[in-house]
């Protein structure tokens, strides 16, 4: 019997690289997504019935479309993988409130709620793993991203407590966090934002998903058996 996985945000380009690597690898998947249906009904189109294990639509920036995820989800999953957010660019002093809000309900309530809901299983079988994908604004923090980074940031905590927890379980729970990646979310950037944030770049690119895809792989296979609790930067050397 395959291993069973939920990824959040699976329609993003990160989710969806994250997704289809899940699939090669022989899992079956369960997929949540806020609007892009395209490629959900691609996998229902060509994923095998025994590898797709549902999709589920659902807004996670607000309390409502939580619960009504909550309510339609499964609870018996060996991985969990936390791939979608969205962003807010601008003056923190410009932001309003229901802008904090929808950004701490996607970014940190859903990741709470869910993994509060499908822990319980993963106990009883002393095994499992819950993967956030975060930000290295979570870890160093940015000028005009001051909420997104401070959420990104108790995504981390949240993983070091989690993991330390129930690590006598058998469950691993770890972080990725990208630098700048070639996704939709970065899509604001004009050409010229875009060079300057590349030659602060080590390896003087931005990543593909696929790369933070591998780093998500690598955590779920018998290669992390001995790590839990930390955070893979996936940044190209950036900092």
């Amino acid at each position: 019997m395959p291993k069973r996985c939920l990824v959040i945000g699976a329609s993003g380009a990160i989710g969806s690289a994250t997704t289809n690597r899940l699939i090669d690898q022989g899992y079956a998947v369960g997929v949540h997504y806020r609007s892009n249906s395209d490629i959900i009904n691609k996998w229902k189109e060509t994923v095998p019935n025994d590898q797709f294990l549902g999709a589920y639509q659902a807004d996670l920036s607000t309390e409502e479309g939580i619960e009504d995820f909550l309510h339609h989800v499964d609870s018996d999953w060996d991985a969990l993988v936390f791939c979608g957010g969205q962003a807010w660019t601008g003056l923190f002093q410009e932001m309003v409130l229901d802008e904090m809000n929808a950004l701490f309900y996607v970014h940190v309530q859903s990741v709470w709620r869910i993994t509060h809901k499908v822990l319980p299983k993963m106990i009883e079988k002393k095994r499992g793993h819950v993967i956030v994908v975060s930000s290295i604004f979570g870890e160093e923090g940015a000028s005009t991203e001051v909420v997104y980074s401070s959420v990104k940031g108790a995504q981390i905590s949240f993983v070091k407590g989690l993991a330390k927890e129930v690590g006598p379980s058998g469950i691993y729970v770890n972080a990725v966090t990208p630098g700048l990646i070639d996704s939709q979310m970065n899509r604001h950037l004009d050409d010229s934002e875009r060079e300057m944030l590349e030659e602060d770049i080590p390896l003087g690119r931005a990543g593909d998903p696929a790369e933070v895809a591998d780093a998500i792989e690598f955590l779920l296979s018998k290669r992390s058996s001995y790590i839990t609790g930390q955070t893979i930067k996936v940044n190209g050397g950036w900092s």
